[in-house]
């Protein structure tokens, strides 16, 4: 599924399933939050602190998921393309970093 048959997707869904969209001020808050609860997991995984018994069942590829869920709607919401969003970032970032990221030092 490429980004953009992902966004056509997630409308259908919104206006088939979830009836209407969330305002977009929601669904930036709904975005903060599912971000947290990526941010939760990787602190407990990947930093020191320790899970819950109730975070331990957790999927974070599920997390993720929510995340470009809500980021899509918000996409959608303010009629972006993301495909060809991340495309122009991309080539922004290539011509930007080049070299930058190969002469830090703290990179090697």
């Amino acid at each position: 599924m490429t980004i953009t048959e992902a966004q056509e997707t997630i409308d259908h869904w919104i206006k088939t399933i979830g009836v209407r969209y969330f305002d977009p001020m929601t669904n930036t808050v709904l975005l903060m939050e599912e971000v947290g609860e990526v941010a939760r997991i990787m602190s407990r995984r990947y930093g020191e602190q320790s899970f819950k018994d109730s975070d331990k069942k957790i999927d974070l590829a599920d997390e993720m998921a929510d995340v470009l869920f809500v980021l899509m709607c918000l996409a959608n919401q303010c009629d972006i393309n993301l495909e060809q969003a991340l495309t122009k970032n991309l080539d922004k970032k290539t011509k930007r970093d080049e070299n930058r990221h190969k002469n830090n030092p703290r990179l090697r």
